[in-house]
């Protein structure tokens, strides 16, 4: 073979493959719909499923003793910190999509307070430390000021999941506790089951 037979052989099969790429490409198309919409397609957690989580552990926990004793009892609001949530389940799940709409529903009620978590209080000490340094005397932040928290809240989530063929059961079971900081008593324990049918 000449070597113009194999560069003429070479760019046909360049352009055969470039030809079968385009042909197997297909346009994507976008629909936007709405966020509290049940939506399923793949049977994994997905955004119903956080929803329905918050809701349910939101209201209950709105609803318990602890919070109606606490405020008598100290005649003042509950101050609240979200702790460890370990996902002990079989898929990748986000609890913190879930908890921010807890701790909203907690604020948007009047009735909590609640306080950042570890992590995110270690930011703000970031700045107030740089505000002493770098800020006017009038508008530093002052230490010893921040809210001792009352209550932690804390949980998991585990999954089951059973299969048989093409048939698939997911359960899904949340559990979230409320423990009183300077006592370790538990005033609340929230419970949301999730079950899916799934056929292939």
């Amino acid at each position: 073979m000449t070597i113009r037979h194999f560069i003429t052989s070479a760019s046909f099969v360049f352009v055969f493959a470039l030809v079968f790429l385009a042909s197997c490409t297909t346009s994507q198309r976008v629909t936007r719909i709405d966020p509290n919409k049940t939506t399923d397609l793949s049977g994994r957690w997905n955004d119903t499923d956080s929803r329905l989580v918050a809701e349910a552990m939101s209201s209950d926990a709105l609803a318990a003793a602890w919070l109606t004793q606490f405020a008598t009892s100290k005649n003042k609001k509950p101050v609240v910190i979200v702790g460890m949530i370990k996902n002990k389940s079989h898929e990748h799940i986000q609890s913190e999509t879930f908890i921010k709409d807890m701790e909203r529903q907690f604020i948007k009620s009047g009735a909590i307070r609640i306080v950042q978590n570890s992590a995110f209080r270690e930011k703000i000490r970031e700045e107030r430390a740089d505000q002493q340094e770098f800020a006017s005397p009038s508008t530093q932040k002052k230490w010893g000021k921040e809210l001792g928290a009352d209550f932690m809240v804390f949980g998991n989530i585990n999954s089951i999941v059973d299969q048989e063929g093409r048939r698939k059961v997911v359960y899904y079971q949340i559990n979230l506790e409320l423990a009183n900081i300077e006592t370790n008593e538990l005033v609340w324990i929230g419970e949301k089951k999730i079950k899916k049918y799934i056929t292939n």
